[in-house]
Parts: structure tokens; C-alpha cells; sequence
């Protein structure tokens, strides 16, 4: 379904539930780290979050799109899915966690910018300014919450990241107005896996020697961010424009906070939380009326294929 690209309820709902589950995903990731390699974290939790996609349909009765679909939705899924994970769980290992923080806050702007170029969907001066505020709030918050802001070449590959999600969410949204989002995310979190299975060649004998704790973390992944956070977004993406929704992303660090705060008694100060309103205005004047209106010229030619 296409409608005006506003956000109604339910599509504020399904990004809400999206976003606690993909902040919860920065902690599950360190800690599985610690028992196993970038790339098998990536592939379990791609493989599992596959598992309950399967499962899902099937429980629903839903149909996936048909055969002449599936390659470009694998590609994308290879695109959006495998190069994003593996690149963020690679650079983790070694860039600072702000650094990682302030990198992945472009993910919304360049999403914003990927929807004007291929959805037609026209970016209002409100948007733009939106997006901007939020933008140094996430800067702000990041500065001033005691993380280390230094650069290193593996956070290159956090921006291969950014790219990656921004062709992904982009892309797969003309795909889920026709097919359904629960059946397009489902094939793609499958090319997901497929790409990362090189990486994780050796995850059954990881398995064997990790503490169940460490396991745990990699079940969490599968279920709440991946298959949870993943079908709750897209829903998101079909009921709403793509720059509105993705606006939301900056909400990650502030919730990361939050997180910290109640778990770890990790007090943020006052710049901290200013930062974390600036935030909050920005994903508010980025969702007020005067946002991005869609050309129906749009995305049929990248069903195609």
C-alpha cells in the first residue's frame, strides 16, 4: 500500500518497537564478540533471524514473491544485509564506540538522499533542517557521554555501512508495496545469510567451545534485532516515506544511553541529555507537516527484473 508518507500510528508503533531492539543490539554484539569472530556473529544471527522468517510466513500463510523476484531481493539482501553486519562487527573491534555512534548517525541522511534519487521522494527544506538538528544532537550526545572520538581506518568501513543500509532500505521499499513487506524482508534476511556464510565457516565448533552466556547473545541477535527490529522496520517502510521513517535512526544513541543509564549506572550529564533533546526536535521537526511528498513516476522500473 502507498499512501502519503506521513507516519500514522501504526507505523509509529511498528519504528518504536524497531529501534528498542536494534539499540539493544550494540551491547549484545560487544559481548558476543568476545566468543566469536565478526563474521560468525553476523551469520548466526542472519541465519536464526532466516529461521524465523521461514517460520513466520508459514504460521501466517503468507506467500513469498515469486521466483523472478528473488535474485535482485538476494542481492539486496547481500547489499543491505551481509556487507552492512560484517562491516560494523569488523570495524567494532577496534574503532571507539562514539566513533562508530557519530559514523552510523549519517545512515538516515544518506537514506533520505538515496529515497530523493531513486523514489522521487522530495525533500522539503523542514526535512533537510530535520535531519540536520538531529544530526548534531547525536554529535552532541556522542561528545559529551564519555566516549572516545578517535578515527581509525576500519571506521571506513562503518561508512561502507551507512551506504550499505541506505541502498537497503531505499531499495527494498517499491519491493514491499508490491509483494508485502513481511515476504520481501524475508528473502532478503536469506541473502543476508547466504552472504556472510563464508564468514562463518566456523561457527558449529565456536559453538561448542563458547560459555551458553555468549550463546545466549547470539540468540538474542537473531530474535529481537534481526528478526524482530527487521520485520517491524519494513512494516514501517511500506506505511510511511523512507526519509520520515528512517529519521528515527538517530534515536539509537540517546536509547544506547538510556541503556546504559538504567543497566550500568552510567549517569549521563547535562550536555548529554541537551544533546539527546536536540535529538528528539529534530526526528519531530523531520515528521511535522511539509515533509517529503512522493512523484508516482517512482520505483516501478526497480521492481523490474
Amino acid at each position: 500500500m502507498e499512501n502519503s508518507g506521513q507516519l500514522d500510528a501504526r507505523a509509529l508503533l511498528y519504528v518504536s518497537v524497531a529501534m528498542l531492539t536494534w539499540s539493544s543490539a550494540y551491547a549484545a554484539i560487544a559481548y558476543g564478540l568476545a566468543g566469536f569472530t565478526p563474521g560468525e556473529v553476523a551469520f548466526a544471527r542472519l541465519l536464526l533471524g532466516s529461521i524465523c522468517f521461514v517460520l513466520w510466513m508459514r504460521m501466517r500463510r503468507l506467500s513469498l514473491p515469486p521466483a523472478s523476484a528473488w535474485p535482485p531481493l538476494l542481492a539486496l539482501g547481500v547489499i543491505g544485509l551481509a556487507v552492512y553486519h560484517l562491516c560494523l562487527n569488523y570495524a567494532e573491534t577496534r574503532i571507539a564506540s562514539g566513533t562508530a555512534a557519530i559514523i552510523i548517525a549519517l545512515a538516515p541522511a544518506a537514506t533520505a538522499a538515496a529515497s530523493a534519487l531513486w523514489l522521487r521522494e522530495r525533500l522539503s527544506g523542514r526535512v533537510i533542517a530535520g535531519l540536520t538538528i538531529a544530526l548534531v544532537g547525536v554529535v552532541l550526545v556522542v561528545l559529551t557521554g564519555g566516549n572516545s572520538v578517535t578515527f581509525q581506518p576500519k571506521a571506513l568501513l562503518v561508512l561502507v555501512s551507512v551506504l550499505a543500509t541506505a541502498i537497503y532500505f531505499t531499495l527494498q521499499k517499491p519491493f514491499s508495496a508490491r509483494y508485502g513487506a513481511e515476504a520481501v524482508t524475508t528473502v532478503t534476511i536469506l541473502g543476508g545469510a547466504l552472504g556472510t556464510l563464508p564468514f562463518g565457516v566456523g561457527l558449529p565448533h565456536a559453538l561448542l567451545a563458547a560459555p551458553p552466556s555468549r550463546i545466549a547473545a547470539l540468540i538474542w541477535l537473531g530474535l529481537a534485532p534481526t528478526f524482530l527490529g527487521y520485520l517491524t522496520w519494513n512494516m514501517a517502510l511500506h506505511r510511511a516515506s523512507v526519509s520520515k521513517v528512517s529519521s528515527f535512526i538517530y534515536f539509537s544513541t540517546p536509547i544506547a544511553l538510556l541503556i546504559s543509564w538504567v543497566w550500568l549506572g552510567e549517569r549521563p550529564g547535562w550536555a548529554t541529555l541537551i544533546g539527546g533533546a536536540v535529538v528528539v526536535g529534530g526526528v519531530i521537526l523531520t515528521n511535522t507537516r511539509g515533509g517529503p511528498k512522493r512523484v508516482r513516476a517512482a520505483a516501478q522500473p526497480v521492481c523490474e527484473s
